[in-house]
């Protein structure tokens, strides 16, 4: 069953219900093995006699047996499994249910259109009895297996609706945030997993990516974990699916300075999946908002990596067609790019180097000004990196263009001090690194040696 919701069409038709690791499955199995006392809920009269008829038809049934009830009842279930959730309260029940449904869904994911006939009976049907668990969850860190199976769960729902979704999806959504943070591999796994399908709906993608800290988690497990080649992978088809919103890609290098950090991954990639799915984000990023992309591709060196790229053999036809037009749109870029247009790119990737519009003083009387708009955004970043940045020639070229920005421009003295960055320039002039302590020192004497002005 295809996501239905999704109107991006270059996205692959994958399995609703592969949201899986042996982590979860063995949760999963040990709980299928426990008895559960149907005979007493039905005394207590929690429930009725005929519920307690369809689950004596299916516990502890073989997978066979089981196929054969779905087979005549299928909405039956759909509809005792959610009223059971509804009503029932023990956790080893609300997990042997979830089990049982999970089983239903994951033998055949078509049946979950049998959940969507609920909505006739009430409209937050069939989201709410799993989305009442995701909820109840992000209050608490009890019972691991009622998360993940409900989310597992409500993931399959959420993708296979034929019809806008009729639930606020926030509480699931920070449920993923959340538990990408874990310090379980196997739950961040899943949660990643998860978070794969649901940006496949595209009134998901703007929701995840404003929301406080899933994109900076996501970003830092990229760049600072280490993660396999899959959790990689994974990670990456999440930016790609975020990028066909153009708010998102308008951002995705300017808030996180992405494109360098996927070409390096890029390069050093064993597997032809992980550039495919690179490339083809870097195409989103063009095709939705060339102005904010193209300038720190080409920064980036990513025309001289798409012309290597171009002569390698590939399984997949498309990739050479997104190389080829990212070939294109590079070329064609690169002859209209002016030299300030080269050296903003430059500070906003944050990656430095000593290219000529540093060290050409006509740059400087030229352009000089222009560090003043947006709101001195050049300024901040430059101030920015002094703080934060660890590679000795961007601590080096960030000192010189401060200085040369008060060479050429006395009134923005004041600027610095506001921002911060006179004080870092100071300290810089006891760095351990040579150069960084020269060009920290001549900063700071163009600094004194201009008059002030007011």
């Amino acid at each position: 069953m295809a996501s239905t919701n999704s109107n991006d069409e270059s996205i692959p038709d994958v399995p609703l219900a592969f949201v899986s690791n042996t982590y979860l499955d063995e949760l999963t199995e040990d709980i299928r093995t426990r008895p559960i006392p149907w005979e007493g809920y039905q005394k207590a009269e929690l429930i009725t006699p005929e519920e307690l008829d369809l689950l004596k038809r299916i516990d502890k049934q073989s997978r066979e047996q089981l196929r054969s009830v779905m087979q005549k009842d299928a909405e039956k279930y759909a509809e005792l499994y959610t009223s059971l959730l509804e009503k029932l309260k023990r956790p080893d029940t609300i997990q042997y249910i979830l089990v049982m449904t999970n089983d239903m869904l994951s033998d055949d994911e078509k049946r979950a259109s049998y959940f969507h006939k609920l909505s006739s009976k009430s409209s937050d049907l069939p989201y709410r009895p799993f989305l009442k668990q995701v909820a109840i969850m992000l209050d608490s860190n009890n019972d691991e297996f009622i998360q993940l199976s409900s989310a597992k769960i409500l993931t399959i729902l959420t993708c296979s609706a034929l019809e806008p979704l009729s639930f606020d999806t926030t509480d699931f959504l920070r449920w993923i945030s959340t538990k990408l943070k874990s310090n379980n591999n196997n739950i961040c796994d899943l949660a990643v997993q998860i978070l794969e399908s649901i940006l496949k709906i595209p009134s998901c993608r703007l929701q995840f990516w404003e929301m406080p800290h899933g994109i900076d988690t996501l970003v830092n497990y990229l760049k600072a974990k280490n993660p396999t080649l899959q959790m990689q992978y994974q990670i990456i088809f999440c930016f790609w699916l975020l990028t066909f919103e153009r708010d998102v890609a308008v951002e995705f290098n300017r808030k996180y300075d992405l494109i360098p950090t996927l070409i390096n991954i890029a390069k050093s990639a064993i597997k032809e999946k992980i550039i495919r799915i690179i490339i083809r984000t870097f195409r989103n990023l063009v095709e939705k908002a060339p102005e904010a992309n193209l300038p720190a591709m080409l920064v980036a060196k990513l025309l001289n990596f798409c012309e290597n790229l171009s002569v390698r053999k590939w399984s997949d036809s498309e990739i050479v067609e997104d190389i080829d037009f990212l070939k294109a749109q590079l070329q064609e870029n690169f002859h209209s790019l002016t030299t300030f247009d080269e050296y903003a790119s430059e500070i906003r990737s944050g990656m430095l180097q000593w290219s000529p519009p540093h060290e050409s003083e006509q740059f400087w009387k030229q352009n000089v000004t222009k560090l003043n708009d947006k709101n001195h955004e050049l300024l901040k970043i430059l101030s920015r990196l002094l703080s934060t940045s660890t590679d000795n020639v961007v601590l080096a070229v960030a000192a010189h263009d401060l200085g040369q920005y008060v060479k050429y421009y006395p009134d923005g003295k004041k600027i610095l001090q506001e921002i911060g960055a006179k004080q870092r320039v100071m300290e810089l002039m006891t760095h351990e690194d040579p150069e960084v302590r020269y060009n920290a020192l001549i900063a700071v004497q163009k600094y004194m040696s201009h008059p002030w002005n007011f």
